[in-house]
């Protein structure tokens, strides 16, 4: 037991070493994915040392290496992390203990199993920006437990502290080394005698520290997206904008030089007419919040009011598409998130001056059309 938590201290810090070294920091803001994403299980080897509540007067060497009270062990957990930073982790581990009332490991042998309950935070991410390929993750974490001595038949509850190291060996595989501490009220191993005068220290109670190494398979979608680079996206219609008004003043320098060759013609036949130029006009995006038929930013609408007045000028008509992501919600869900966005920002147009008449509204439901998921959170506006 003793040469083992050697060897796993010492590939903690080798491993850690290189990757502090060759990991590059990718900083970027990241999109919330749905409920199902992000979640992952481990399977562990534990070793664990025991302290007693009753130890006091023994005069026991305090050494996590002798073998009256370590002994080995195993642990399974299921998780999910809501952010790059902030995860939840529900862990069982045990399976052979030692009550210290005595030199002896023989007697010292028990078993039992501890059901822990932790919040997890991913420092690597939360300091250093999210890295999808980051190879080492530094999560401290800490938690509430309840314990059964299954040799005693005893219970308690506890509180538990420890430090999560994760080395990614694949997108959805990663070494796992795990050092934790544990406080439990003084039944925890069977054994609820309490001889320090402090019995509200942590004499008092009965301790674990526990060092695990294992694997963890993340399960699903493992990764975050980017967020939408809303201003990139703005810049793009921006530049769509100027062509169409450079087109609509190239229309009209087209429809004045018709009208004067028209006015200095000598037919008396010929009556006044000019010839009719249509302006055909790039589609508009106006984006939305995730779930929300509110507009996400009013700067979307300056777009919008330009290619009104496009179509006010030609007496076009204006057709405005809705969409919803298909990734969130049901189908029926995104139907009439979709008809909403739509009325929204056929509302608008009204506000600007169009007709109702010449708006038609068109609800698409939910689409995969774009990625990253959330540019399919949108209505578009175009002329017919």
């Amino acid at each position: 037991m003793k040469k083992l938590l050697m060897v796993l201290a010492l590939a903690s810090v080798s491993v850690a070493g290189m990757a502090q070294d060759e990991t590059p920091v990718l900083k970027h803001s990241v999109a919330t994915n749905s409920f199902w994403s992000n979640w992952f299980i481990q399977a562990n080897v534990a070793g664990t040392a025991f302290y007693g509540s009753q130890e006091e007067p023994l005069g026991l060497s305090k050494s996590p290496l002798k073998d009256f009270r370590t002994n080995l062990g195993a642990s399974v957990a299921i998780g999910k992390w809501f952010t790059p930073g902030l995860g939840l982790r529900t862990k069982v581990n045990g399976i052979w203990g030692r009550t210290v009332i005595s030199g002896d490991k023989e007697t010292n042998a028990s078993k039992y199993w501890v059901a822990q309950e932790q919040v997890l935070f991913n420092l690597s991410n939360m300091l250093c920006g999210y890295n999808p390929t980051r190879v080492w993750n530094f999560i401290p974490y800490f938690g509430g437990s309840i314990a059964r001595n299954m040799s005693y038949n005893s219970y308690a509850m506890g509180l538990n502290v420890g430090i999560l190291n994760t080395f990614r060996l694949s997108k959805h595989v990663a070494v796992n080394f795990d050092l934790s501490f544990a406080g439990y009220e003084p039944d925890f191993d069977g054994d609820g005698r309490v001889f320090s005068d402090k019995r509200f220290s942590m004499k008092g109670k009965d301790r674990t520290f526990s060092a695990e190494i294992g694997l963890t398979f993340n399960l699903g979608k493992a990764t975050w997206n980017k967020v939408p680079d809303v201003e990139a996206i703005k810049a793009l219609h921006q530049s769509e904008l100027d062509a169409l008004n450079a087109q609509l003043a190239d229309a009209q320098n087209d429809r004045d030089a018709w009208k004067t060759k028209f006015e200095s013609h000598k037919c008396p036949e010929v009556k006044e007419s000019a010839p009719v130029i249509k302006t055909i006009a790039a589609p508009v995006s106006v984006f939305f919040n995730i779930g929300k038929s509110k507009i996400a930013s009013r700067k979307d609408m300056q777009n919008v009011k330009e290619l009104a007045e496009v179509a006010k000028n030609e007496n076009s008509k204006i057709v405005v598409t809705g969409y919803a992501d298909s990734k969130t919600g049901s189908a029926e869900f995104n139907q009439k998130l979709s008809q909403k966005r739509a009325e929204t920002v056929a509302d608008e147009l009204v506000k600007m001056g169009v007709s109702r008449d010449n708006i038609e509204v068109v609800a698409k439901g939910g689409v995969a059309d774009l990625t990253p998921v959330s540019y399919n959170r949108r209505a578009t506006v175009a002329i017919k």
